[in-house]
C-alpha cells in the first residue's frame, strides 16, 4: 500500500492499515486503509486538496457513536486531535473545535456563565454533535448553532450557516467527505453555580438510568417519536426506543458477546468479546422483532461503516 495517498506530505500523523477498534467506544472493527491525524486546519486542507477524488474520506470523532465492521474501512479516516479542540467564550458566542468533547464545552461555557448544559451528558465531540444534531432534555444543537466551519473534500475552507445544514432529529445534510473543524454556538447567560448544579443533576440522572460503566455507544436506535427525552415529569414513553424494545421482549437479548443492556434496553453493549458482526446482528434482530410485534421500524442511531469480514 502507498504510504501516502495524497500528493501533499502532511505535518500530521499518517498511518497506513491502521486498526480502528481501539479508537471506538465499542472496541470493535477492522483497519482503515489510512488514518490521518492532521496537525491543524491548513495541514488538513492541503492533504485533502492533494487526495485523488476517488479516495473515500471518513471523518471520525472519538468513536462514541460508531460500529466499524470487522472487515475494516476502505478509506482515509480523518481523526482530529489537539489542534482542533480549543474552546473560546466571547459574550454569548461559544466557539468550539470539532475535537472538543461535548462535556468539556458545556463545563467551560458554564464557568463563563453561559448555558450549553444540554451538551454535558452527550457522549462524543462537537463535530459529531453537529453532524447528528445531538440533543437531550429538550435542547438540540440546532437551537444554539450559529455556524459550522469545515474543510471540503477538495480542500477548501468554508463557513456554513446553521440553516444550510438542514439540522433535523439526529441528522444533517453535510456533504460527503467534508470534515467539520469547529462550531460557533449562541449561549444564554446564566449563573455559573446554577449551571454546575444542573449538570450535576443531569449526570446523576444519567448514571442512574444508563449503563455508563459498560462498553456501549450511547443510544442504539432513534426514538420512533422523533425527538429526544425532555426530562420533564410529563414526558411520554410510548414511542421511546427503549419502550418498544422492552415491549418486544428484547431487553437483555444476546448474540455472542453483544447484549442489549439490562439497565437500559436501547443501549447495545460489548460484554467483553463481541465482534462488530455480533453487535450489528443483534441490532438487526431487535429491529426485526419490534417490526414484527409492533409494526414500528426502528432506525439506527449508531453509525455503521466499513466492510463485513470475508
Amino acid at each position: 500500500m502507498n504510504q501516502n495517498p495524497s500528493s501533499y506530505t502532511p505535518r500530521g500523523v499518517l498511518t497506513p492499515n491502521r486498526p480502528l477498534a481501539d479508537l471506538t467506544w465499542l472496541r470493535v472493527g477492522g483497519p482503515a486503509d489510512w488514518l490521518f491525524q492532521p496537525a491543524d486546519t491548513d495541514d488538513l486542507a492541503a492533504f485533502l486538496a492533494g487526495l485523488p477524488a476517488d479516495v473515500a474520506v471518513f471523518p471520525m470523532g472519538v468513536g462514541s457513536n460508531l460500529i466499524v465492521r470487522d472487515g475494516g474501512l476502505r478509506a482515509v479516516v480523518i481523526r482530529l486531535g489537539r489542534g482542533f479542540n480549543g474552546i473560546e467564550v466571547a459574550g454569548d458566542r461559544v466557539t468550539a473545535g470539532a475535537a472538543a468533547l461535548d462535556a468539556h464545552v458545556a463545563r467551560k461555557a458554564a464557568q463563563a456563565g453561559r448555558d450549553l448544559t444540554f451538551l454535558r451528558t452527550i457522549p462524543g465531540a462537537i463535530g459529531g454533535a453537529i453532524r447528528m444534531n445531538a440533543g437531550c432534555y429538550g435542547s438540540y444543537v440546532a437551537d444554539h448553532l450559529i455556524e459550522a466551519h469545515a474543510i471540503t473534500r477538495s480542500g477548501e475552507t468554508v463557513v456554513i450557516p446553521a440553516v444550510d445544514l438542514d439540522l433535523q432529529y439526529r441528522q444533517s445534510s453535510l456533504p460527503e467527505g467534508w470534515v467539520l473543524t469547529a462550531g460557533v454556538f449562541r449561549a444564554d447567560a446564566a449563573d455559573p453555580a446554577a449551571l454546575e448544579a444542573r449538570m450535576d443533576d443531569q449526570i446523576a440522572r444519567r448514571d442512574a438510568s444508563q449503563p455508563t460503566k459498560d462498553r456501549s455507544a450511547g443510544s442504539t436506535f432513534r426514538n420512533p417519536a422523533g425527538f429526544s427525552s425532555t426530562g420533564r415529569a410529563d414526558d411520554v414513553h410510548d414511542l421511546k426506543a427503549w419502550k418498544v424494545i422492552d415491549d418486544a421482549g428484547m431487553r437483555g437479548a444476546r448474540v455472542g458477546g453483544a447484549q442489549m443492556s439490562e439497565k437500559h434496553s436501547n443501549f447495545l453493549i460489548n460484554t467483553g468479546d463481541a465482534s462488530a458482526q455480533d453487535l450489528e446482528v443483534l441490532g438487526e434482530e431487535v429491529r426485526k422483532k419490534v417490526l414484527q410485534t409492533q409494526g414500528i421500524s426502528l432506525q439506527w442511531e449508531i453509525m455503521r461503516v466499513g466492510e463485513f469480514k470475508r
